[in-house]
This record gives C-alpha cells, structure tokens and sequence, in this order.
C-alpha cells in the first residue's frame, strides 16, 4: 500500500487539541500490513456480523413492526453508495423518514430537527439503530464493521462534492467501507457544511486506510462502542 499524503485545512480549535485554529496539517503515512491481518479483518466481520444479526433478530423484527405502524412504507431503506475499489454497493438501514420526503440519492443531507424524520425515526438514528441492517452488507462482503465512513455518490460537503473538495477522497476506496471508522470514533459525524470538518472526516479516513492493522480495528471497535453507550449523538 503506498503512502497517503493529504495537505488539510482543519478548524483545529475543534479537532485538534492543543493547536490553533486553521493550521496546516500534512499527513504522510505507510503501513505495510501483513497479509494475515486482511485475512483476519475479513473473517472477523463475518464471524461478528453474522452472530449479530441471528442475536439481533427479534429486535430488527420489532423496529420494523413500530416503523411501519408509525408511517407507511417499507421499514427497510436502501441507498447506493461508494464502496472498495469505486465499485457502486448498496446499503440498507432502517427507514427513519416519512417515505415521500426522503432523499434516495442522499445528497440532501440531514439536518438537526429535519422535519423529515419520523419520530421513530429520531429515536433509532439517536442510538444510531438505524445503520444496524447495514451488518447484511458485512456479510456479504460489500462493507466492514471498520473502515472509512460509507458514503453516498454525489455526496456533497460545504455546497461542494467531496471530489472538488479534497483531491485524494477516492483513495479513501481503496478499502471497504466501515459501519464505523476512525472519524466516527473521533466525533467527526453529523452534516458537512463546513469544508474543515469535511477534510477532517477524509484526513481521517486517509489515515486509517494507509495505517491499517488488526489491532488498529480492535481500538476503534472498543471506543466506538464506548462512544455509544456514553455519548451516542446522531440525528
């Protein structure tokens, strides 16, 4: 894997502790994972995926009895989003939107307060429930438990594609996409409407992908659930 090197403008007052605010920050990093550890990363998400959607079960069937008694429609959504390599994947989640005012495309991203959500809605992507049917596309291979935020084609951030925005995003893809990731971890969620925040979240990515290694999957599978249980804060 060669290396990444990413030149970021970061609100660093926000991201960055302990530097001031719209420094440059130049990422040069190269890893070479051993063989094994991709081979492990790959068995481990099918391994945990699979354990967890047969444990998760009666829960999924519960979501989706209280989504469609609230609203009509499939409690089921689906998306196209990137996945490795640049390939087109689709994802699924449980629907939190009333179904005639969704975005298919994903381009129009949520807003706090976004009348489109149900209240269910607001419940399950709180507790980020929601992205828990994405575990199929773990088992299938398309995604992983861990990796670089799963995006929508045609995404934009700050008014802007990410592509005009950051030059590097699609080395981003050269690994599959995470149910969580480095940014996630780091608090780096929620709308991009600002260009510093955006360039974050993909320096993050960036960095996962040219640094990965088994155990780094472990750590960020650890403080991902710590977040969770402490601080969970989508919407």
């Amino acid at each position: 894997m060669s290396a990444v090197e990413l030149v970021v403008q970061l609100d660093a007052s926000e991201y960055l502790a302990g530097s001031s605010a719209n420094d440059n920050y130049k990422l040069t990093y190269s890893y070479q994972p051993a063989a094994w550890e991709f081979a492990a990363k790959r068995a481990v998400d099918m391994l945990i995926s699979l354990i967890a959607l047969v444990t998760l079960l009666p829960l999924f069937v519960l979501i989706c009895v209280i989504i469609r008694a609230e609203s009509r429609g499939s409690p089921l959504f689906s998306q196209i989003r990137w996945g490795k390599d640049g390939r087109k994947i689709k994802i699924y989640k449980f629907r939190s939107m009333f179904t005639d005012r969704g975005d298919v495309s994903g381009v129009a991203q949520t807003t706090r307060n976004d009348p489109r959500i149900t209240r269910v809605g607001q419940f399950i992507r709180k507790s980020n429930i929601d992205e828990l049917p994405q575990l199929i596309n773990v088992l299938k291979g398309d995604m992983s438990l861990v990796g670089p935020r799963c995006h929508a084609v045609g995404m934009l951030a700050a008014g802007v594609t990410y592509e005009e925005l950051v030059p590097d995003y699609h080395q981003r893809h050269s690994m599959r996409p995470g149910l969580t990731g480095l940014a996630q971890m780091r608090g780096l969620r929620g709308p991009t409407d600002r260009a510093s925040k955006a360039r974050a979240r993909i320096a993050c990515d960036l960095y996962y992908v040219a640094n990965f290694s088994i155990w780094l999957d472990v750590y960020i599978i650890l403080q991902t659930i710590r977040m969770e249980l402490t601080n969970g804060k989508g919407f």
